[in-house]
């Protein structure tokens, strides 16, 4: 009989209930914390790169999440999914004008905007440049 077998006993380790900690015993959320250089200028560059297609999305109670496709890397495997931005970051580039939102798409319960890049304004020359000399004809 098959299952006669011997058969090394061997234990499961079986998953167990993850207990959730209370609100206040938690961590402080990235949220609060001040934006980091580098994480602006990671935003900034995930914003700006044309194959990630970023959105704002507006809920009715005033919530605002940012997003962005995130394309699949062939070296891994990961991606194919929308991953979320950080808000103040966002927020806050939104605020200096770096970034600007397009067309609403309106729904019952949210509203969409395409975020884009602001186009650059072309700074002036720090040095105006010198105008070529001008010889008198005697």
């Amino acid at each position: 009989m098959l299952a006669t077998v011997d058969r090394s006993t061997t234990l499961v380790d079986l998953p167990t209930v993850r207990r959730r900690r209370a609100r206040a015993a938690a961590a402080p959320s990235p949220a609060a914390a001040p934006a980091s250089p580098g994480t602006t200028a990671d935003v900034l560059r995930i914003i700006a790169d044309p194959r990630t297609p970023t959105y704002v999305t507006v809920f009715a109670n005033g919530r605002r999440r940012y997003s962005y496709w995130r394309p699949i890397d062939p070296a891994t495997g990961a991606g194919g999914c929308y991953a979320a931005l950080p808000t103040a970051e966002c927020d806050e580039l939104q605020s200096s004008g770096r970034i600007t939102l397009g067309d609403p798409v309106v729904d019952p319960n949210r509203t969409t905007y395409r975020v884009r890049t602001a186009a650059r304004v072309p700074q002036a020359p720090a040095r105006p440049a010198v105008a070529p000399e001008r010889r008198r004809v005697a």
